[in-house]
């Protein structure tokens, strides 16, 4: 019995150490998220994060704003929203269990850089029906055309943002942070000591939120908020950023993300095909996305925009989960922005002008769509791949 005991312990241990403590490979994430998004389009629609930051950023200019419309949607009840909630809980609740949460403040330029990243982030993510997220990952992999330009759009923009960084290091340099240590920080309260049992808290929160929607009849709800979680928990633990597939080419050369977020796609992608050829979702279902004009200028203003802040809308999510409080600025400004911008373009006209929906097979076929969609990818993938060994295309 003892014997039993102790071998149960060691398990628990073990498995304790590969999910808490030990990082998680970049390509087992991408597989992860693409599972969880086939997931969340099986229960409600496609895997989306800006509309969840607009109905923040709706309800932030409601307060403020006399006479300003109030939102359709208390955040509670959009799905978006709980979405981003379970994102940002599950990545807090993962950097606990890790002990890793911590308050991380920044130097002001910082904060300037997140605030107006933030801001660059959400008038993108208006023009582009989407960010990162809804108007890249999951366009390309429900074969909406713009998500396409949008990729083309990041990539430009991350080369642009990347390049503004570089002058930002040679004219203003900053002096690095110097750690102060006093004896009172010494005696202070040890936070890692408790961190896990609020994580834990955080996590079984998560599952009773799930079961109090139930009992209201809103099932569904309760699944996004979770689903959520579980994609916050593998960011967190993966550091999985679609940021660095845009500007680690340029950067570093690395590929590492590339292929990941490639990966993701291929498989989203499929099992995408599997639900829309079968009809078992509307075949159009989430095909919105401005093609092209609106997809490719969003996608270079939002490639700018989440260089300067540093992270994307999911990254932003994640990191301010485990404490980046320049993270938190980004959130606010990309919300408050993003809801002011596409107010404005739905009641000016000029939205438009940006571009409509296209399906991809309705433009080349389902049997023409599948093989050019994967051969895209995977030129991706070689392009990326040849960069990391020749750096032609490093400009750090």
């Amino acid at each position: 019995m003892n014997s039993f005991i102790e071998s149960l312990k060691d398990e628990i241990t073990d498995a304790d150490s590969a999910v808490f403590k030990k990082k998680w490979p970049s390509w087992i994430a991408g597989i992860l998220i693409a599972i969880l998004a086939l997931l969340l389009f099986l229960w409600s629609a496609p895997w989306g994060i800006a509309g969840g930051y607009r109905n923040w950023g709706d309800w932030i200019l409601y307060y403020i704003i006399p006479g300003y419309k109030q939102p359709d949607t208390t955040p509670w009840l959009n799905t978006l929203s709980l979405s981003n909630f379970g994102i940002f809980a599950g990545a807090m609740a993962s950097a606990m269990m890790s002990r890793q949460f911590k308050l991380r403040p920044a130097p002001p330029i910082e904060y300037a850089k997140g605030i107006f990243g933030g801001i660059l982030m959400g008038t993108g993510a208006a023009l582009a029906g989407g960010c990162n997220v809804g108007a890249f990952y999951t366009a390309i992999g429900i074969f909406s055309m713009g998500g396409y330009a949008m990729m083309i759009g990041l990539g430009i923009g991350a080369f642009i943002g990347l390049k503004l960084l570089l002058l930002e290091m040679e004219y203003l340099p900053q002096k690095p942070a110097v750690s102060k240590t006093t004896v009172s920080d010494q005696k202070s309260f040890d936070w890692s000591l408790i961190q896990r049992i609020f994580g834990g808290l955080i996590f079984l929160a998560g599952i009773a939120a799930f079961y109090i929607y139930s009992s209201r009849e809103q099932a569904q709800l309760g699944g996004i908020l979770f689903f959520g979680m579980l994609i916050g928990l593998i960011m967190h633990r993966s550091r999985f950023c679609f940021v660095r597939a845009f500007r680690e080419p340029f950067m570093t050369g690395d590929s590492e993300m590339v292929r990941a977020v490639a990966l993701s796609l291929i498989i989203y992608g499929c099992g995408s095909a599997v639900i829309k050829w079968a009809y078992i979702q509307p075949p159009n279902m989430g095909v919105y996305h401005p093609f092209w004009i609106g997809s490719l200028i969003g996608g270079l203003i939002f490639g700018i925009g989440m260089l300067l802040a540093g992270g994307c809308a999911s990254s932003t999510l994640w990191r301010s989960g485990e404490g980046h409080t320049k993270l938190m600025a980004t959130l606010v400004t990309f919300s408050v922005t993003h809801s002011a911008v596409q107010t404005w373009l739905d009641a000016s006209g000029f939205k438009e002008i940006l571009g409509k929906g296209l399906f991809m097979p309705d433009i080349i076929s389902w049997q023409f769509t599948m093989p050019v969609f994967i051969l895209i990818m995977l030129s991706w993938i070689v392009i990326a791949d040849w960069n990391e060994k020749t750096e032609k295309l490093v400009i750090f």
